[in-house]
């Protein structure tokens, strides 16, 4: 029971996000209005996504250095962990925008950098697809992922941040950022706790896909 302390951690913040999701207080602002709590959601599955792919970043850089399949089992189920939660992370933007912007879908910057982000990972899952032998798959895939977190940090972090760059996101392109007109205390309260319980279910996720995946390479 001591061992699995993290996981009951996350089950009870990701809880807790929920209901004050839903039911606590929060900033009556215009435009946003209610949409406002979807910040509990929308971008605290964003920073899981991004830790699921660092954690797989890590995994296929040691996979190179020494190619252990335990560690391109780690990379791949890490990495497909965090294209779940980006998947998640684009439809509850999609929902924010209908009703903030007005319309499911902009020529945002950060949207479109999202949406090439998780084309890339899912490249990444069609190539491990592709190849047959493990070694080979373990290390073409370790250098693509590579090459798409290096994608990912550009769209979705660099670019958006650039001067020259139109963006709707709070925080780019010259607008204002949630910390300097709408996260109050209340907020914080919610929004940080919730950042550490999706990372902690994340993490709980992709060693249940581990598990499996040694299980099944074990019985074949």
């Amino acid at each position: 029971m001591k061992r699995h302390w993290w996981k009951w951690l996350g089950v009870i913040l990701v809880t807790y996000t929920i209901v004050q999701g839903f039911l606590g207080e929060v900033p009556r602002l215009p435009i946003l209005h209610e949409t406002i709590r979807n910040l509990y959601f929308h971008v605290t599955m964003w920073f899981a996504m991004m830790c699921m792919m660092t954690i797989s970043l890590i995994g296929s850089i040691m996979v190179l250095s020494q190619p252990l399949k335990k560690r391109d089992i780690m990379a791949s189920e890490f990495a497909y962990t965090g294209m779940m939660l980006g998947v998640l992370g684009l439809v509850t933007g999609m929902v924010w925008a209908k009703y903030t912007w007005g319309t499911w879908w902009t020529s945002d910057p950060q949207l479109n950098g999202a949406a090439i982000t998780m084309l890339s990972y899912a490249a990444y899952a069609v190539l491990r697809n592709a190849i047959d032998d493990s070694d080979k798959r373990a290390r073409i895939a370790a250098v693509y992922n590579i090459f798409a977190y290096t994608m990912m940090v550009v769209f979705i972090v660099i670019l958006p941040k650039t001067g020259n760059v139109d963006s709707l996101h709070p925080g780019k392109g010259g607008n204002p950022g949630f910390n300097t007109y709408d996260l109050d205390n209340n907020m914080r309260m919610v929004f940080y706790p919730a950042i550490i319980g999706w990372i902690l279910v994340s993490v709980w996720i992709a060693n249940l896909r581990i598990r499996v995946r040694k299980l099944h390479n074990f019985e074949s």
